[in-house]
């Protein structure tokens, strides 16, 4: 049986894939790790639970030594716009705690290690619509600096290593578990959040601003099936285009509005705008489709549905 360790356990992928991942290799097989957030009394009480900065290698090898570990999930990670306010950080938790990851996971044979991209590694000259699989890489915020560092560095360790390690480029992940957590698409979280608690909204892009999105069910599925694929099947050692839906802040406002009523929203932008406006709207995956069998579920109507029956509870 597997034995699984996965950094970053409290952020919004982390929270939502521990369970998936527990629910498929057992409880105890996956071992959650948190830093600076407290977990809730129910997800410490769901499995093993421990504290460790990934930066810090002594830490995460004694992790790795005391439960055996044989697969990594390195979802570590300061988002767009916390860095943008905190470059420096951004680089020292991104770079440090993923390089201190891929020294270990070679040190320790790793089977297979999962780390996430993100749409943040394109920039305003990449092309905006359709964004092929292999195109130019040059964002201009300090998060997407890191993934495309992060992306090479991946690379790097499967070529000169050997190491088994995989990557998606997930787009905007809408999800109910966590609040929005300092990202750029995270309009399409708070939007929900704030229907149910105030019937308004103020959306920090204006509304024309389209960007792919996913479900985090679909997210989750993604990332599964990924590093359920055998090593053949894996052409993109860099990370993989990934996308559902695309939609504009508009729209998205609409649907939410078809679902409470008169609930409204206003476009007041922000920094964000800037940083929304470099990244694609419409992306294409066919590569992972292509590959390892990638098909999403939800379209923007399931989404509001499942968010707006799961947030009122």
């Amino acid at each position: 049986m597997k034995k699984i360790l996965v950094t970053g356990a409290l952020g919004q992928i982390g929270s939502e894939l521990i369970p998936a991942l527990r629910s498929k290799y057992g409880n105890e097989n996956v071992i959650a790790v948190g830093h600076h957030k407290e977990p809730t009394e129910e997800f410490r009480n769901a499995g093993p639970f421990e504290t460790a900065d990934a930066r810090n290698k002594d830490e995460i090898r004694a992790l790795i030594e005391k439960y055996n570990i044989d697969t990594i999930y390195h979802l570590v990670g300061v988002l767009s716009a916390v860095g943008e306010a905190k470059p420096d950080l951004a680089w020292d938790v991104n770079m440090t705690s993923l390089k201190t990851m891929l020294d270990l996971a070679v040190e320790y044979k790793i089977e297979r290690m999962f780390w996430p991209s993100s749409i943040a590694a394109f920039g305003p000259t990449t092309p905006l619509e359709n964004t092929p699989q292999q195109t130019v890489l040059a964002p201009t915020t300090m998060y997407g600096v890191t993934k495309v560092a992060g992306e090479l560095l991946c690379q790097y360790y499967f070529v000169k290593y050997g190491l088994d390690v995989r990557s998606l480029r997930y787009p905007g992940v809408i999800s109910w578990k966590t609040a929005p957590g300092g990202g750029t698409t995270d309009y399409a979280v708070a939007i929900y959040y704030d229907a149910i608690a105030k019937g308004s909204y103020d959306c920090f892009v204006n509304e024309k601003t389209v960007l792919p999105m996913m479900y985090m069910d679909d997210a989750v599925k993604a990332t599964l099936q990924l590093m359920d694929a055998a090593p053949e099947k894996i052409t993109i050692r860099t990370a993989y285009n990934l996308t559902a839906i695309s939609f504009s802040a508009k729209e998205l406002a609409e649907n939410v509005a078809s679902h409470i009523d008169g609930f409204t929203c206003t476009f007041t932008p922000d920094s964000r705008q800037k940083i929304a406006d470099s990244w694609p709207s419409t992306i294409d995956d066919s590569k992972a489709r292509e590959d390892w069998g990638w098909k999403h579920q939800f379209g923007l109507e399931e989404i509001s549905i499942d968010m707006i029956k799961n947030l009122k509870k």
